[in-house]
C-alpha cells in the first residue's frame, strides 16, 4: 500500500470500528467534541480511530478533526450499506470508486447532485489505494478464508454464499432507506450507484477540499427495502463487524 504516516479510521456506530479498535497496539484515548479518538498502531501502521456517529455533518465534522488535530495524511471509511444495484447481495462489500450525494439539490441555481461552488457532482476515491483493497477482500472471500472468520451456520442466516466485492459508486444521504419507493427513485435518477448509506460522500467532499487521499467500504447489510431494519443490527454484530476487522488487519 502507498505510505501514509497516520492513518484515519472511522465508522459511524461503534459497531463498526470497535472490532478495529481492540486490534490497536500501544493505545491512547482523546475526547473531542463528544467522540472517543483511539490513537495506537495496527501492524506498526499508525492510526487514529473514531466513531463518527450516523449522518453526513456527524463525518464532516470527525473527518476535519481528524485532519487538523490529529495531522492524519489518509481516511479510510468503514462500515454497512443498503443494496441499491440488483447485482449487489447482503454479505458482499462495496469498495467506491467515487461518491455523490444524492440529497443534494441547489436547482435551478445548479445542476441537481452538484455540489455548489465546488463544481463538483462526484468524488474519486484514491484509486491505488482502493484496488489494493479490493483484492485483499477478494482473497478475504476465498471459501476457506471466509469460513475460518464467520462459521457456514452464521452466513446462512442471512443467506450468504459466495460472496463478492464491487467497485463502483456509492451514494450517500440523510435517510435511512427501508421502502422499495426510496429505492426505486433513487435508482431511476442515479441508475449507477451499487448502495446507499448516510456519511461516505460527506467524508469524501471534506477530503477532496483538504487534499487527503481516502477511500470508503461498505458491506452491504440489507437490500434498502421494508426488510433493512429488521436485519441491520443483527447483521452488524455478526458479519460486518468481522469484515471490518479483518480488512484493515490486511490493509497494512
Amino acid at each position: 500500500m502507498t505510505s501514509y504516516k497516520t492513518i484515519g479510521i472511522l465508522g459511524a456506530i461503534p459497531q463498526e470500528v470497535n472490532g478495529i479498535i481492540s486490534q490497536l497496539k500501544d493505545k491512547t484515548e482523546q475526547k473531542i467534541g463528544n467522540r472517543t479518538y483511539y490513537e495506537g498502531y495496527i501492524n506498526n501502521q499508525k492510526v487514529v480511530v473514531v466513531y463518527s456517529r450516523i449522518g453526513k455533518v456527524a463525518a464532516a465534522a470527525t473527518v476535519a478533526t481528524l485532519i487538523l488535530e490529529f495531522k492524519v495524511d489518509s481516511i479510510a471509511f468503514i462500515g454497512v450499506a443498503g443494496g441499491i444495484h440488483p447485482n449487489v447481495k447482503v454479505g458482499d462489500v462495496v469498495v467506491a470508486s467515487n461518491l455523490v450525494q444524492y440529497d443534494m439539490d441547489a436547482s435551478p441555481l445548479r445542476p441537481k447532485f452538484e455540489i455548489p461552488l465546488l463544481g463538483k457532482t462526484y468524488f474519486d476515491t484514491d484509486e491505488q489505494w482502493s484496488k489494493e483493497t479490493l483484492n485483499h477482500i477478494e482473497l478475504m472471500f476465498g471459501l476457506e478464508n471466509l469460513h475460518q472468520l464467520i462459521s457456514a451456520n452464521e452466513l446462512a442466516k442471512f443467506n450468504i454464499t459466495t460472496p463478492n466485492v464491487h467497485f463502483g459508486t456509492i451514494a450517500s444521504g440523510d435517510q435511512f432507506f427501508s421502502t422499495s419507493e426510496q429505492k426505486n427513485n433513487l435508482q431511476a435518477q442515479l441508475p449507477e450507484v451499487l448502495c446507499v448509506e448516510m456519511e461516505g460522500a460527506a467524508v469524501a467532499q471534506v477530503c477532496y477540499e483538504f487534499d487527503i487521499p481516502f477511500i470508503v467500504i461498505r458491506t452491504i447489510s440489507d437490500n434498502a427495502n421494508e426488510e433493512a431494519s429488521f436485519s441491520f443490527q443483527s447483521f452488524v454484530e455478526e458479519v460486518s463487524l468481522v469484515y471490518g476487522q479483518e480488512i484493515i488487519d490486511k490493509m497494512f
